[in-house]
């Protein structure tokens, strides 16, 4: 079976990616929001973490509380080797589809 992703799977997975080791909430909206131009609302980002680590594409841990969250502590996510190549498949089926665009739209 293949791991198809939709498209805010893949930009949270493209966020995990270039944040590297691990990175939490605030960084991954912020990633999103700055390299893609979109805003993301933390419920459905939360959710589809949710959902990618439940199919084993990204992992998370709990961080040591902190005084300054209240004792809250941070969850932290990274992006598993599964979750890696099911990104590197879902871009190359997008450059091959790619390939057969529309033809660019007549300007009157």
């Amino acid at each position: 079976m293949r791991n198809f992703l939709g498209e805010f799977e893949q930009l949270l997975l493209m966020a995990l990616l270039a944040a590297g080791d691990e990175s939490y909430g605030v960084e991954i909206r912020r990633a999103i929001e700055e390299r893609a131009g979109r805003t993301v609302s933390p419920g459905a980002m939360y959710t589809a973490l949710d959902r990618l680590e439940r199919r084993g594409l990204v992992s998370s841990r709990l961080g040591d509380p902190t005084p300054q969250r209240g004792g809250k502590r941070k969850r932290y996510y990274r992006l598993d080797p599964a979750g890696e190549t099911a990104l590197r498949e879902s871009q190359r089926a997008l450059a091959r589809v790619a390939g057969h665009t529309l033809p660019e739209a007549e300007t009157p």
